[in-house]
This record gives C-alpha cells, structure tokens and sequence, in this order.
C-alpha cells in the first residue's frame, strides 16, 4: 500500500501541483500508513506540512484543514 501510495502522491505533484487539494490527500493518507507501520517521526512530519499547505490553500476552518489539525493534537499527545 505504502508505495502505491508514494506514486499516487508524487503523480500528483507532478500533474497537479504541490498545492492541489488531491495531492494534499495523498500526502495525509501516506502519513496515515506511517503512523499504521510505527514510522511516527515520518507520519508527524508529511501530517505537519500536509496541516500547513491545507491551512495556506483551503483555510484554517476548512473541514480538511480542522481534520490535520486534529490528527496533529492526537499524535503529538
């Protein structure tokens, strides 16, 4: 799943942009399967650039942008 993953992200890049909203999923669903695998510093770090282009294009109240900041809260504790 892991690099499935890790080729749906980087076509996305690719094709969409860094800032797309899709890629940005795919960013949060690779730290998903990192955390899964115990790879916290990996997952707490893709979660915390995911949580800060979430906040830059979609806005701090946006559904997506309040569900990696709550995501952040719970892996930091």
């Amino acid at each position: 799943a892991e690099k499935l993953e890790v080729l749906v992200m980087e076509t996305r890049k690719t094709k969409l942009g860094a800032d797309h909203p899709d890629m940005l999923t795919s960013m949060n669903n690779l730290a998903f399967t990192w955390q899964v695998q115990d790879r916290f510093a990996d997952a707490l770090a893709l979660m915390e650039d995911c949580d800060r282009a979430r906040q830059r294009v979609l806005g701090a109240d946006h559904p997506e942008t309040l569900s990696s900041l709550a995501t952040l809260v719970k892996w930091r504790r």
